[in-house]
């Protein structure tokens, strides 16, 4: 049992620094890309363009997205705009009063309405492309607020006749609402500056982002079109659409802002959502990249890019056994060395931390000392705490237990408003939440143990957790107790 327990804890490290060597890797592309400059040239024709705006009980957001795209800077003739409604409640009625009024501004609005969510999100993108007029799809979700230049800024890039999509960077709308917002808006920047940089730039795989971008009809239908098999049908029709040779181009000065969401409840939804679909989408696309004709580099990079997720595995393992390894250390003075030689490890937190300050020089130039000091450690704190949350549902996506698509709650609130009034909210405290409230006393009994058997080693990495699947607890009971 100790050399099972032994080989795990290492095997999981050593993922762990392997990783954090990719997001290194990823962030010396992206420095030497900046110093490059591309230019392109304004539209000149204005193709026709179908925006799809796939909704789901959303009264809370629907109207001020459909007020941001009936202000688009784009030829009426050349625009058409599909409102993929699956709603249950009273949103439908609030689009039907709303695109009454839209319509005086000679806008074609079409309301698509399902009876039934079959799909889920995919199932209403799929639906919708088979009247779409246009040449090119533009797609946001509920909670976008793209801004009047999208298309004029967005459809240049499609001369390239080998462009399958473009997407843009996420802003957020409420980054400022609370320290959780702070947070996901912490490590967003990171992934939507650094890692789609990096890969567009290497030529390796990027994906778009389920909204803020625009596709090539024409690549959906050469790629397969949305499939429903995954919780991240974004993500796999951008594998399947590159593994058919398009390209695509990521702008990261555009961006077109967002909302995040505002308590742990609906954050463990989006995680959940995420973090099972990258695996589903894995499981079911690797094995093809494999198999491909593509270098070697772009499939490592695949790799770490589809099993990130996969980390939170990882350091749920890692964690779990650290406690034990104290006391195998303890009994077997002969490893020694392997502890000794965690040393490489500190190199991956060092590629780690320089990763997300790189991201935090490029999106606070005013302070991101203090920025980055305030943020970096409570951020690698809350990810520890989700570690369990987050790699259940990568190790459900690995074995391919499907469930349903579960939306994140909306909220459309300023900072200072109370959300307690969203009826899309669940306050329940479920059995997750529970097991991450007993993880947090079984890190306090490792920071005890660690002081009773004269080993620091571990502390600050138990401490971590400690005050992680504490923090996790409390604001995912939090909502429960304030309804």
């Amino acid at each position: 049992m100790e050399i099972i327990i032994t080989t795990l804890y290492s095997l999981s490290l050593l993922y762990i620094f392997l990783f954090s060597l990719g997001q290194l890797h990823l962030t010396w592309i992206y420095k030497r890309s900046k110093e490059a400059t591309t230019t392109v040239e304004k539209l000149v024709d204005f193709p026709k363009v179908t925006v799809q705006l796939p909704v789901y009980n959303e009264k809370y957001v629907i109207e001020r997205l459909l007020d941001a795209i009936s202000k688009f800077n784009y030829p009426k003739k050349k625009l058409e705009i599909q409102v993929l409604d699956d709603s249950t409640d009273e949103t439908t009625s609030i689009i039907i009063r709303k695109i009454d009024q839209l319509r005086l501004l000679d806008l074609d609005f079409i309301l698509v309405h399902r009876e039934n969510r079959a799909g889920f999100k995919a199932g209403a993108l799929d639906h919708g492309i088979q009247s779409a007029k246009g040449e090119f799809i533009a797609i946001f979700d509920a909670d976008f607020i793209p801004e009047p230049d999208f298309l004029l800024e967005t459809l240049p890039y499609f001369t390239d006749p080998t462009i399958g999509v473009v997407q843009t960077r996420w802003g957020h709308i409420n980054k400022d609402y609370s320290l959780l917002t702070q947070l996901q808006a912490f490590g967003l920047d990171a992934h939507f500056s650094i890692e789609q940089s990096a890969r567009s730039a290497a030529g390796s795989f990027i994906n778009f982002n389920g909204t803020g971008g625009v596709w090539r009809k024409k690549c959906i239908e050469d790629a397969g079109g949305w499939s429903q098999d995954t919780l991240t049908e974004d993500l796999d029709l951008s594998y399947r659409a590159q593994l058919k040779k398009w390209k695509f181009k990521y702008l990261e000065d555009v961006a077109t802002p967002g909302e995040l969401p505002i308590i742990m409840t609906a954050i463990k939804s989006q995680q959940y959502r995420w973090n099972k679909g990258a695996a589903e989408t894995a499981r079911k696309n690797f094995g093809k990249i494999l198999r491909s004709d593509l270098p070697m580099k772009n499939k490592v990079h695949a790799f770490f890019h589809l099993f990130n997720s996969s980390v939170f595995v990882c350091l749920l393992t890692a964690a779990l056994l650290s406690i034990p390894m104290l006391y195998i250390k303890q009994s077997h003075p002969g490893i020694e060395w392997l502890f000794d030689f965690g040393i490489i490890f500190l190199i991956g937190f060092m590629s780690i931390t320089l990763f997300y300050w790189v991201a935090t020089k490029r999106f606070y130039e005013n302070s991101p000392a203090t920025t980055f000091l305030s943020l970096y450690p409570r951020f690698l704190i809350v990810s520890m705490g989700l570690s369990l949350h987050n790699g259940l549902a990568v190790l459900e996506g690995l074995l391919g237990r499907r469930t349903s698509f579960v939306r994140t709650p909306k909220f459309n609130l300023d900072k200072g408003e109370m959300w307690r009034q969203n009826s899309y909210i669940t306050t329940r405290i479920n059995w997750l939440t529970i097991l991450e409230g007993i993880l947090c006393l079984y890190f306090i009994f490792g920071i005890i143990a660690g002081f009773q058997l004269h080993d620091n080693g571990l502390l600050l990495f138990h401490v971590m957790l400690t005050l992680g699947y504490g923090g996790v607890f409390y604001y995912s009971v939090r909502p429960a107790f304030h309804a």
